[in-house]
């Protein structure tokens, strides 16, 4: 079955590096470096400790207090880390410079995996989440490297679709020396695929070990005075197609009972940015954006913010900033078909919490959050209006449920030390 694979993915290499071609239209970066993707990479400057890989922003915002844990423990250029998409990468960078080694990760192609390890030659491996390689598992296993799944998780709809290839993906999950699952469904879940029950571990979602930045929080909240004392402020982060469109139809919806609301408005995809902003230009609204004040405020040119309704947070790296602006979060990725985003970044915060009916990538943080009356689901646009208007209008319920996120949080952590654990652990049979 692996060569079957194999063969399938050099058949479908072209086809990829024109998919690749293509997105760099709107990101260049997607051009930049492409020979990192088939282990072309530079020798490492000090003995690799561990390689972790995060495929992109997502991954590698819940893998950096990991990462932190790694270098205080190995030293810094002791880690390699790698992504797979150029929003990644580029958090990787700003959250860490050279005090780690980075590239992008191999494809699964059996030349482009061996040629990575034989130059990197890391003495462990890190996977974040649901990356199952079958080539590159099986790599690690006959060298003999310990290859762990950290903060893995499985949704009923991908345990269903690698359930069509249980053997496969059995024989894939026994190269792990240990898979350690964000809850006891997704262990379970992973030992019913094939996974040697005695290596699965539900540990926790390393999402809860969030640092919140002060230093980005501090400028969030003087930016906020800059746009009027008082006004009611809610964000619409991470939202993807369509979910822009829901944010700003639910706006004029609030601001028809609360004139001057204004909302954050942060897109997922950095290629999107123009796109948004033109929507929201062409809407009507008093709008600004990042980039653009930040330019101005570098020219010494101030900006009278007070009349603006809607914000338009085109940078990366600043979602606390952009959170710290607000006070209440939805959260998107819900109302599409994506599965939904971090959801705990808001809540550790202490704001109220909002998302769609598509929370699957965020089953547990979801239940969590409302069993203990820290967020709202909402189903559509009319009710994602209603509910924020409500909450806009009462800071007693938004103290609440503020108040009760923080203690969700912060009473679930200790993810990362059971981890850290099993990675210190030696490596068995």
């Amino acid at each position: 079955m692996r060569i079957v694979y194999s063969l399938l993915l050099y058949a479908l290499a072209p086809l990829v590096l024109l998919r690749l071609l293509w997105k760099s239209r709107q990101l260049p970066a997607y051009r930049q470096r492409l020979g990192e993707r088939f282990g072309f990479v530079p020798a490492p400057g000090h003995g690799v400790a561990v390689w972790l890989h995060a495929v992109s922003v997502g991954e590698s915002l819940a893998a950096q207090p990991l990462i932190d844990a790694l270098l205080r423990q190995h030293g810094d250029g002791r880690v390699w880390v790698t992504t797979t998409t150029p929003t990644g990468s580029a958090r990787i960078v700003a959250a860490f410079g050279n005090r780690v080694q980075h590239s992008y990760a191999p494809y699964d192609l059996p030349g482009a995996v061996a040629r990575f390890l034989g130059r990197v030659q890391p003495k462990q491996v890190v996977i974040m989440e649901t990356e199952l390689w079958p080539n590159l598992f099986q790599a690690c296993a006959r060298r003999s490297l310990k290859l762990t799944i950290a903060n893995a998780r499985l949704s009923p709809r991908s345990f269903a679709g690698y359930g069509r290839v249980r053997g496969f993906v059995g024989r894939t999950l026994a190269c792990c020396s240990a898979i350690a699952a964000q809850s006891e469904d997704d262990a379970s879940r992973f030992r019913a695929l094939g996974a040697p029950p005695d290596r699965v571990h539900a540990v926790g979602n390393l999402k809860f070990e969030v640092a919140v930045p002060d230093a980005q929080c501090q400028q969030g909240r003087a930016l906020r005075a800059r746009f009027g004392a008082g006004r009611p402020v809610w964000i619409a982060a991470s939202t993807h197609e369509g979910e822009e469109d829901a944010a700003l139809a639910a706006h004029a919806a609030i601001r028809v009972l609360l004139p001057n609301a204004l909302l954050v408005l942060v897109p997922r995809h950095p290629q999107r940015f123009d796109a948004v902003w033109r929507a929201i230009t062409e809407g009507g609204y008093s709008a600004e954006r990042r980039s653009r004040l930040n330019a101005l405020d570098t020219a010494g040119m101030p900006q009278v913010l007070g009349g603006i309704s809607v914000f338009l947070g085109d940078s990366m790296g600043e979602m606390f900033l952009y959170l710290a602006m607000a006070d209440i979060a939805f959260v998107g990725g819900s109302f599409a078909a994506v599965g939904g985003h971090n959801i705990l970044e808001p809540a550790a915060l202490g704001l109220p919490v909002l998302f769609g009916p598509v929370m699957h990538n965020f089953a547990a943080a979801r239940s969590l959050l409302l069993e203990c009356s820290a967020a709202l689901e909402v189903a559509d646009t009319p009710a994602l209006a209603a509910e924020v208007g409500v909450l806009l209008s009462d800071a007693t319920k938004r103290a609440a449920m503020g108040a009760a996120g923080i203690a969700a949080v912060t009473g679930n952590r200790g993810a990362l030390q059971r981890l850290l654990t099993l990675l210190d652990s030696p490596l068995t049979d």
